[in-house]
């Protein structure tokens, strides 16, 4: 049941033309769906997801060559430091959602630092004090909002951009694309399925993306080349993604729902706001559009923004770069810091006390 209702999101998202259809509808069907439903308990594979992000882990690997790689190493000063205005933006923005909530700054704080949904659960778990149903509900919805504005901002008149609609042209043409497929995929899909197993083995964060990713790359770059793949499992791979991020979203479990969702709100249009900023000033230090670097400082998950970047042409390596550096920096420089912070708080709260 829950698969038919996200290939009905899918479906109809495609019939109406919006971007990335069958990401954002499925995801915004089991959304509804688990509301209107509520005897029935909605189920999405974890397993079904893993499968999504490594066909998006193989397609970001393809797009990975050595004068990319090169490129993306002048550019690293750079991603250090947008990294770092980015989050302390975000360090800003909860501080004021926290004064106009009430809500402890150190909860707010979790539930704002953008792409970093598991690594805050897991850390909001072994901090006292910490509401994880707050924490959980503004990673998720701050998420859905920018899966589901970015599409809409990037394909508005405001970029000037069109949509890569090769699904359309396949289905109309009544190709799937798959004859144009080499033996060689078959290889890619072993390495790919086992470097995500040993990503996982040895934490890596998002394993099952970065895993398949750094695989292609490394065979890429042997001189051992991969092929796209056809529409329709790129279009597949949304679903699997989209479906399990749709049923992330518990609002039964939340108090003061009304407030928190509009002071969630606010948080992720100051987000996407101070994105766009920061992208305007990338262009003028580097030579990249605007959509490549609005998408790589974008504050959503890795594999939704490199689905829009192939779906406007944008430069993958380069959104790809962006986006992992901050998943890193926050998997293993945020979560060190975060406890010392807190713990100097609570020091200082026990002191006047």
């Amino acid at each position: 049941m829950t698969f038919a209702i996200a290939v009905l999101g899918g479906f109809v998202f495609q019939l109406i033309h919006m971007p990335i259809p069958w990401l954002l509808g499925s995801m915004v069907f089991l959304v509804i769906g688990s509301r209107l439903f509520k005897g029935i308990t909605l189920y999405w594979s974890g397993q079904v997801r893993d499968t999504g992000m490594i066909i998006i882990g193989y397609t970001l690997g393809l797009s990975f060559t050595l004068s990319t790689l090169t490129q993306i190493g002048l550019q690293l000063p750079t991603m250090v430091l947008f990294t770092a205005l980015l989050l302390l933006c975000a360090g800003a923005i909860a501080f004021l959602i926290s004064k106009l909530s009430g809500i402890p700054f150190p909860t707010v704080l979790m539930g704002s630092i953008p792409g970093g949904l598991s690594q805050m659960i897991t850390l909001a778990e072994e901090v006292k004090g910490i509401d994880i149903t707050v924490v959980t509900f503004l990673q998720v919805s701050r998420l859905m909002m920018i899966i589901f504005c970015v599409p809409l901002l990037i394909f508005s008149p405001l970029f000037h951009v069109s949509g890569n609609h090769s699904a359309v042209a396949a289905v109309a043409s009544g190709s799937t694309g798959f004859v144009t497929l080499s033996p060689h995929i078959w290889v890619f899909a072993a390495v790919c399925v086992l470097s995500a197993f040993v990503a996982k083995k040895i934490k890596l964060p998002t394993a099952f993306l970065l895993g398949p990713m750094i695989g292609t790359i490394l065979i890429n770059l042997t001189g051992y080349e991969g092929h796209a793949l056809p529409p329709f499992v790129l279009s597949l791979s949304q679903l699997m993604i989209g479906g399990y991020i749709g049923l992330l979203l518990d609002l039964e479990s939340l108090k003061n729902k009304t407030k928190i969702i509009l002071l969630s709100v606010l948080s992720g249009v100051l987000l996407i706001g101070i994105s766009m900023g920061l992208s305007l000033l990338l262009t003028r230090m580097h030579d990249i559009t605007i959509v490549t670097a609005f998408l790589g400082l974008s504050p959503g998950g890795m594999d939704q923004m490199a689905l829009i970047a192939k779906e406007v042409n944008g430069d993958l390596s380069i959104v790809t770069c962006y986006q992992l550096f901050r998943t890193f920096f926050i998997f293993f420089a945020v979560p060190p810091l975060l406890k010392l912070a807190f713990r100097s708080m609570l020091k200082g709260k026990q002191v006047t006390n």
